[in-house]
């Protein structure tokens, strides 16, 4: 039986591309986080049982089976829109282990979930680091190119990640 789209070829090249800057953005920050001795988090707890290198893989397996986890859902709702029921089914299965079993795995190994104070702070720490950093610099850098679509987009993703920063701060004060 063959999977394949028949010819959206336009979309399939951009989501290719997508996927492969996506990819490459992530091992690249991983790659300089674990170079300078970063692990991920101030606040991340480590199992202090794991050898610093095994860490380095358990972070990087985790952000590959979390971005293959949406990349599947996503394409497992494309092939439902375009028809193609046995293959959305295909995705979104498995999706489903990337997810709820290697990435789960793989957490717990680590050590990722902690208290609830810690866990906010975890949280805190990311959306703050998006916030402050990450979206108001591609959103900057995207307009310099003249890629306008995507800084629109990154200052609106922006704009909702400081609502979860200012959801998570209020979490941590309450508790």
């Amino acid at each position: 039986m063959n999977l394949m789209f028949a010819e959206d070829s336009a979309f399939i090249t951009w989501l290719s591309k997508v996927i492969t800057i996506s990819r490459t953005f992530i091992r690249g920050a991983i790659s300089n986080l674990l170079v300078c001795g970063i692990v991920m988090s101030k606040t991340l707890v480590v199992r202090k049982s794991l050898d610093k290198k095994t860490r380095q893989h358990l972070l990087e397996a985790m952000h590959g089976e979390a971005f293959a986890f949406v990349k599947y859902m996503l394409f497992s709702e494309a092939a439902k829109k375009n028809g193609h029921a046995k293959l959305a089914e295909l995705f979104e299965k498995t999706a489903k282990v990337e997810r709820f079993e290697h990435f789960a795995e793989e957490a717990e190994l680590l050590g990722l979930v902690s208290s609830e104070s810690k866990n906010l702070s975890d949280a805190i720490e990311g959306e703050s680091y998006e916030v402050t950093t990450m979206y108001k610099e591609f959103a900057e850098e995207a307009k310099t190119c003249g890629d306008l679509a995507a800084a629109e987009r990154f200052s609106e993703i922006r704009k909702d990640e400081m609502s979860h920063l200012a959801a998570y701060k209020a979490a941590l004060e309450s508790i």
